[in-house]
């Protein structure tokens, strides 16, 4: 009876191989192509850009820790010009132990203490200097650090958005909204494309002025994180990822982008908390021949304020 019982057995084992074998086969097969699409979709993005990738950078950034992560990141309207200043300035801070997302955005008419020059507004530092000199600027004024920085040109900008966003991003726009800023919006909730949604984050023609500009460019980075971490949004990652070698310059390896881009994508409560400095109350209006309008900060109470917002210590 054993005997007879034996072929059945080799026939059993033959296919349960043959079953794994066309199980790996098939595994190999969807992993290349998956592979191919990325390729694809990466030369892609790089292409939009055509094909124009940034050359290699270096910026003396502060030692890495375990904690957490300060991006310092700028828009910059150049229009063809080769010093500009920057028109956005914020520090991106990447809480590694819980995954969660804080935005800080400078003001641009800080009067600002500038190693090496005398004081102006805190833009000029990078027209100066370019982005050590900024960092270097924000880092003796707040005693903060900074890792990393990422600068892109608005230009830019409008176009990574349609890439990230083809459908646009949702946004609540709170008022009408056309004076200087190249598009016409009207209130309520819509997508915006790239062109329209930069329009939104310039717009400053109110009553609160460069602070009211300075909380929509929060709010459409907070817009965009939501986008960019969404399931939809997973297979636009391997073109978005070539479109910014081309559009964005920065110090942070192309594996470091994805792998910061994967840690939001997983963990975290999914908010973007948000500062404005100076804060409210701290901070006067000023004039100067040299300088033009400036906003004149309490810097020991600013100081104090980033540091308990960071739950970060300051230097």
């Amino acid at each position: 009876m054993e005997e007879e019982l034996q072929p059945l057995k080799r026939k059993r084992r033959k296919r349960r191989k043959f079953r794994l074998r066309g199980i790996v086969f098939l595994l190999l097969v969807v992993l290349i192509a998956i592979g191919t699409y990325a390729f694809i979709q990466y030369k892609s993005g790089v292409s939009l850009a055509d094909n124009s990738e940034q050359e290699p950078v270096t910026f003396n950034g502060d030692a890495a820790n375990e904690d957490y992560e300060n991006i310092l990141v700028l828009g910059v309207d150049s229009r063809g010009e080769e010093q500009s200043r920057t028109d956005t300035m914020m520090l991106a801070t990447h809480d590694k132990v819980n995954g969660e997302i804080k935005l800080t955005s400078f003001m641009r008419d800080i009067y600002a203490d500038i190693p090496g020059y005398q004081s102006y507004k805190l833009n000029t530092a990078y027209y100066l200097g370019g982005v050590d000199l900024l960092a270097d600027t924000l880092r003796h004024m707040f005693g903060v650090e900074i890792h990393h920085y990422a600068l892109i040109d608005f230009s830019s900008f409008e176009s990574l958005v349609d890439v990230a966003a083809p459908s646009g991003v949702e946004i609540d726009v709170e008022k009408a909204m056309s004076e200087n800023i190249g598009v016409s919006l009207t209130p309520g909730v819509q997508n915006l494309n790239g062109k329209e949604l930069l329009g939104y984050a310039r717009f400053r023609a109110d009553n609160e002025g460069d602070f009211g500009r300075v909380r929509r460019q929060q709010q459409v980075i907070a817009a965009m994180k939501d986008e960019l971490v969404s399931f939809t949004a997973f297979p636009k990652y391997p073109k978005l990822a070539g479109a910014l070698q081309g559009y964005v310059q920065t110090d942070m390896p192309l594996t470091d982008q994805f792998k910061l881009s994967m840690q939001l994508a997983t963990g975290g409560s999914g908010e973007v908390q948000r500062l404005t400095l100076p804060v409210e109350n701290s901070f006067t209006y000023g004039s100067y021949s040299h300088a033009g309008s400036v906003l004149d900060i309490n810097l020991v109470q600013n100081r104090q304020a980033l540091s308990e917002y960071l739950s970060q210590p300051l230097d």
